[in-house]
């Protein structure tokens, strides 16, 4: 007979648990994240959120580990609140962040999910929106990019697969001709055409490398490819899921496609501030 993984009391034979004990963890955790939630969208005083948990997860059968994981979900629910409607002020922003600081969590304490990531990619576009130059990224090695004088980076993808416009010609209806003798040994052969040509465009594959966005240019960088766009030659860009495609003005320029990872954050990024250019 074993016991219950909750409550500690025997279940029954074949059994791991009460089916009351294991409700009461549920509601007791539900009850958990929304007061944490709630704490963290500024709606109710952070001092005693602490305390309050922890009498929730007693009475849910849940340790002291539970609390700060609590904590933690709860926030990053908060989060994605506030970026519901794509874009993250600067109020909500503070709210967020004296949430972390009074309950002593690190970004890797609130990274563990890229939550704290998309926050940090919510301020930089409402920087932008502000009118602002985001001062928000550091990079522990130097980059290997030559920026200009008076431009500043704004945002790093690694590991960014870089695709280039490829037009491939096939010749269709062809004709294998006819030979006709001119004289002993020589032939000229007639209709031996190629038919006419085909042409089919598709994305092809280049390189994975490193993209850096500033305030006045678009850079890659990898062991095939390397260069840069200013935002002033390109004259649109296209959104996917996971990337963004640009064509630059010049008449023998192909789109380029980026895939990051992030394409809502990509095109909001590049597109305003190709804006302020």
């Amino acid at each position: 007979m074993g016991n219950c993984i909750y409550c500690g009391k025997p279940a029954g034979l074949l059994k791991t648990h009460h089916k009351e004990c294991k409700e009461k963890n549920k509601s007791a955790w539900n009850a958990m994240l929304a007061k944490a939630k709630d704490a963290a969208l500024g709606n109710v005083p952070l001092d005693g959120l602490k305390q309050d948990l922890q009498k929730l997860a007693q009475n849910g059968y849940m340790s002291e580990d539970k609390v700060r994981e609590g904590m933690i979900e709860g926030w990053e629910e908060a989060v994605l609140h506030f970026l519901e409607d794509g874009n993250l002020d600067s109020e909500e922003e503070a709210t967020l962040t004296s949430y972390a600081e009074h309950f002593g969590f690190a970004q890797d304490d609130l990274d563990k999910k890229g939550i704290y990531t998309r926050l940090v990619k919510g301020a930089v576009l409402n920087d932008i929106m502000q009118g602002k130059i985001p001062q928000r990224i550091h990079t522990d090695t130097p980059l290997p990019f030559n920026f200009q004088k008076h431009e500043s980076l704004v945002w790093v993808f690694p590991n960014v697969k870089y695709y280039e416009m490829k037009t491939h010609r096939e010749y269709v209806g062809g004709s294998s001709g006819a030979s006709i003798r001119i004289a002993k040994g020589v032939y000229y052969r007639i209709g031996a055409f190629k038919g006419h040509p085909v042409e089919t465009e598709e994305n092809v594959y280049i390189d994975s490398g490193m993209l850096a966005v500033t305030t006045k240019n678009i850079y890659f960088y990898s062991s095939k490819k390397t260069f840069k766009v200013p935002f002033s030659k390109i004259v649109s860009f296209t959104p996917y899921a996971d990337g963004i495609g640009i064509q630059r003005d010049a008449a023998s320029a192909k789109p380029r496609v980026f895939v990051t990872g992030d394409g809502w954050f990509t095109y909001n990024l590049v597109t305003n501030l190709a804006k302020n250019t």
